[in-house]
């Protein structure tokens, strides 16, 4: 009875991410008593997957077919429910990201399991198989005992600090008899977007919010996220008012992430933007407001001008880089 999880192939090469959720998943296991095995989908070099064993993977499966380079929500849950089969898997694991949320779903309904989503431990054995999650967007955990015999876990992002080992994963080939019907929505074009950091996989993040003031101070935002190598992210009003693309806009309507440092600046903290940013690990506030909610989430706070208080942090660590290179 093994583990199998899904790691996502980016273009050729695996997500940052994959390796977190291939880490869980061999944690899982070794509680288990059993072996991990990743399952990679669409064109991808072999030694690219043989690095999986590097975080726990013993084994992968691979199913080469090139259509699953991109997302296909019925191809790939027919890929995952095979390799379950399979393995004679018990559990399955993906990440609680768009991929996991449009499978996962699907998979668990074929396997007949019981599913959580946005696992942030690994399960309490002792307990039955007791998974810690948050709920109330962020405000609370909850703790869910799965009793389905098959199990579907989409993980949530850090929720594990990724550790690289040694070792090689066996791959192995795996035909899936796909139908016309698993590809009925056809992808045209895909168009990705240079030069920046994905949102969903940074670590660091610099936000700002309407204390900004306009789209035309965002340098600030855009200077100190380049000195870190951080990420770009804003509220609500800010994607709402055309200052930033929708796409950065974090919060309950927007993005959920949890990097390791989340920098808010121009930000109030109402509860639906901490819905999305609640799980970052550090939280850093600047706000001119010494009464803004935003304070009470924080790690740490700066009551002041974001407009003064960034380019300020930005040389600080531009002099702290000059000095530890």
């Amino acid at each position: 009875m093994s583990v199998i999880v899904l790691v996502e192939n980016n273009g050729g090469t695996i997500k940052p991410k994959g390796f977190e959720a291939v880490q869980y998943a061999a944690q899982l296991a070794q509680k288990m008593g059993t072996t991990a095995t990743a399952v990679v989908l669409g064109t991808i070099a072999e030694t690219e997957m043989q690095a999986l064993g590097q975080y726990g993977a013993k084994r992968v499966l691979h199913i080469a077919d090139e259509r699953l380079n991109n997302l296909h929500a019925r191809a790939y849950t027919r890929a995952l429910v095979n390799a379950a089969e399979k393995e004679n898997a018990s559990v399955v694991v993906t990440l609680y990201d768009l991929t996991g949320r449009v499978v996962a779903p699907r998979v668990a309904t074929q396997l007949k399991a019981g599913i959580i989503a946005g696992a942030l431990s690994l399960p309490d054995l002792d307990k039955g198989f007791v998974i810690k999650k948050s709920v109330f967007s962020g405000k609370a955990f909850g703790y869910v005992n799965i009793i389905s015999n098959n199990k579907v876990i989409m993980l949530a992002a850090n929720t594990l600090q990724v550790k690289k080992g040694e070792g090689a994963a066996a791959v192995e080939k795996l035909d899936v008899a796909f139908e016309a019907k698993d590809f009925a929505i056809v992808v045209k074009e895909v168009n990705k977007v240079t030069g920046e950091i994905p949102l969903a996989d940074a670590e660091l993040v610099v936000s700002g919010g309407r204390g900004l003031k306009g789209p035309e101070n965002w340098g600030v935002i855009e200077d100190l996220a380049r000195e870190l190598g951080a990420a770009t992210a804003c509220s609500r009003p800010v994607s709402d008012a055309d200052w930033r693309p929708h796409h950065e806009h974090v919060g309950q309507t927007g993005g959920t992430i949890r990097p390791n440092l989340y920098i808010a600046a121009g930000i109030s903290g109402a509860i639906q933007h901490l819905a999305g940013v609640s799980g970052s690990k550090t939280i850093v506030v600047i706000n001119t407001d010494p009464e803004a909610p935003f304070f009470k989430a924080a790690n740490y706070g700066v009551v002041g001008d974001a407009m003064q208080v960034l380019p300020r942090l930005t040389e600080a660590v531009k002099k702290f880089k000059e000095q530890h290179q």
